[in-house]
């Protein structure tokens, strides 16, 4: 019996190769309780009738929807698309579908919260640096699925993501050690998005500072709604103090560039006359030679993909969260204080 489409069914290849429905279908779809024989016989009919399993019947042998849910809240951002790529090729090679669900302002937000229990016909749902706030979180528990938060914690889910404090630390120490005693701070946040327990990269600035006896300047500190264009706002205003810093520390590495272009309209050498670093280590950072604390994006999406698939196989265990550690990878962009104009 052939579908409407004229293309092989599974009743065609039970057929042909003499054995029942239920048998061709644990044969295809590598399930227990088909000998090897048998397996063997039913994939060569596979392969003579070009027989291709529809997605739905092989979830329905499976017994789950072999399907995980990637909430983001942003798409066209290099972060996220490094993230959601290792996700994706991690659970695809295991046979599991993604459905993705972009949740980037307050109604978007609002909408997929109140249709969340409808949406059980994933396994998993993996949030991707998408803090939830406690009414959220009682919505996610209705679905009754593991959840996995990526690139952040996100409540008391189990989750995979760097040390933000450490990473800071990494670069503030580092303007430290190169003698600078003024440095601004470029800090964001989203204002789509719930806000964190506390800013870990901005409590880092704090704390190597007072470690050496340093005095928060506020006018140096600007906290400001992500983006390029923000970052090279705040750091005109920077310029302006007086004195002005001799460092920038900036939370990504978007906030740097935006800093950087702003140095460069108003004749600013850097590092020479002031020294830039951020965190992230995007593409961009290595081709404008920006100083930033390397984070592995893609390696956290890996590993939330298998820690779901831990989950799938072993249902009611709990996955222990994995930190992810960082490196500093030191560019152009900084240098001691004073440092002398390059050589033409």
């Amino acid at each position: 019996m052939r579908n409407e489409a004229g293309t092989p069914s599974l009743a065609d290849v039970a057929r042909v190769a003499g054995v029942s429905l239920a048998t061709a279908s644990r044969a295809v779809n590598n399930a227990y309780g088909v000998s090897e024989a048998t397996r063997q016989k039913v994939l060569a009919v596979v392969e003579k009738l070009d027989f291709v399993a529809s997605p739905d019947a092989e979830r329905l042998a499976r017994g789950s929807s072999r399907r995980v849910a990637l909430v983001v809240p942003h798409l066209g951002r290099w972060f996220f698309g490094e993230m959601v790529a290792g996700i994706e090729r991690e659970l695809s090679a295991a046979g599991v579908d993604i459905l993705l669900y972009h949740v980037d302002d307050p109604e978007d937000r609002r909408e997929f919260f109140s249709r969340l229990p409808a949406r059980r016909k994933v396994d998993a749902v993996i949030a991707i640096a998408f803090p939830v706030d406690e009414e959220e979180r009682q919505r996610l528990e209705l679905m009754g699925v593991a959840i996995t938060a990526a690139g952040g914690r996100s409540t008391d889910y189990p989750y995979v993501s760097i040390d933000d404090y450490a990473a800071g630390r990494q670069a503030v120490d580092h303007l430290l050690a190169l003698g600078h005693t003024r440095i601004g701070m470029l800090a964001s946040f989203e204002r789509t998005l719930p806000a964190p327990r506390e800013n870990l990269r901005s409590r880092a600035y704090y704390d190597a500072l007072a470690e050496h006896g340093i005095a928060v300047d506020p006018s140096l500190v600007h906290d400001m709604e992500w983006g390029g264009h923000n970052a090279a706002l705040a750091t005109a205003q920077l310029l302006a103090s007086d004195p002005r810093p001799t460092a920038i520390y900036a939370h990504s590495d978007e906030l740097a560039l935006g800093a950087m272009h702003a140095l460069a309209l108003a004749g600013v050498r850097v590092p020479e006359d002031l020294s830039v670093v951020a965190i992230d280590d995007s593409p961009l950072a290595d081709s404008l030679g920006l100083t930033s604390v390397r984070q592995p994006v893609r390696e956290q999406g890996t590993i939330a993909a298998r820690m779901v698939l831990d989950a799938l196989s072993q249902p009611g265990s709990t996955a222990a969260s994995v930190m992810l550690p960082t490196q500093l990878v030191v560019r152009e962009s900084t240098g001691p204080v004073g440092t002398p104009p390059a050589v033409p």
